[in-house]
């Protein structure tokens, strides 16, 4: 069957979310979050979804880098499997992809609004379809695991940092917090990049540390559904264990909201969430990428 697209089309979203809700067996219960997410990408990105009887594949161009075409998500209904589907949505998507000027495609995450850094290894079907298809391994990304039954108090760290003229708020995403977030945004961007100044602002939980006005550092969850990060501190601030409390007020209200455990996304600095959570390296993902002719 030829896959359909109707960017934006509630009927059609709310069959791709059915299906990567059956399809996505690795993300507990999160496919239909990830379509909503991707659904829902910032400014200046082109996307779209292309949905079939039973599968769907979910693409973006960002305008930072329009020569390059993103994959965001794949799935196919496990009742769908074995009749060609996934092969056909990929050569659609890759369609679409040249329509807009791309000339690589990528198996890969299209910051800051992504479901995967890669293809999880566990998604072994996936990754045989991208290497079927000519795609190249090209990079190597992880996760890191925090289980959420351990304790996560920050009582007598909050005590000592105000000791040092530090405070630590949560930045809410209900309405009158919106000038918190902006002044989180907005320190995020200077110290790093707009990508995750915009995980920031969408986040579902956010916690920022300042003294005497000034931000010194923050940490988010839930811009992508149900993750952990991005988080930072500002160099005038490390050392004071400014950065621990925030990830622990995080997992904190992570745990909450119904999880047992954390994604702790993309990760680079292993030590730090091994030492500060006892958090484990533990989902890996392949980066593919393919010449578009």
């Amino acid at each position: 069957m030829t896959p359909v697209t109707r960017q934006g089309d509630a009927t059609d979203l709310a069959a791709a979310a059915e299906v990567a809700r059956a399809a996505l067996t690795l993300d507990g219960g999160e496919g239909a979050a990830l379509v909503e997410r991707l659904a829902r990408p910032p400014a200046g990105r082109r996307w779209t979804a292309l949905v079939m009887d039973g599968g769907v594949v979910m693409a973006s161009v960002s305008a930072k880098d329009p020569a390059v075409g993103h994959l965001d998500l794949l799935a196919v209904h496990p009742d769908a499997r074995g009749r060609g589907h996934g092969r056909a949505l990929v050569g659609a998507a890759e369609e679409w992809l040249r329509s807009e000027g791309a000339r690589q495609a990528r198996f890969a995450g299209n910051p800051p609004c992504y479901a995967w850094p890669g293809i999880d290894v566990r998604y072994t079907a996936t990754a045989c379809l991208a290497e079927s298809l000519g795609y190249e391994r090209y990079h190597v990304a992880w996760n890191m695991t925090a289980d959420l039954g351990a304790d996560l108090s920050v009582e007598e760290e909050l005590v000592r940092l105000a000791e040092a003229g530090v405070s630590v708020h949560a930045a809410s995403a209900e309405r009158g917090h919106a000038a918190d977030r902006e002044r989180v945004a907005a320190f995020v961007r200077e110290h790093w990049n707009e990508n995750w100044a915009w995980e920031a602002a969408n986040a579902a939980g956010l916690h920022y540390a300042e003294r005497d006005g000034r931000i010194l550092g923050f940490a988010a969850w839930g811009a992508r559904p149900a993750w952990f990060g991005p988080m930072g501190t500002a160099p005038e601030a490390r050392g004071l264990g400014v950065g621990g409390v925030l990830l622990r007020r995080c997992l904190a209200e992570m745990r909450a909201a119904g999880l047992s455990s954390a994604q702790i996304g993309w990760v680079g600095p292993l030590r730090f969430y091994s030492r500060a959570v006892g958090a484990r390296a533990e989902r890996v993902f392949w980066l593919y990428r393919r010449d578009l002719a």
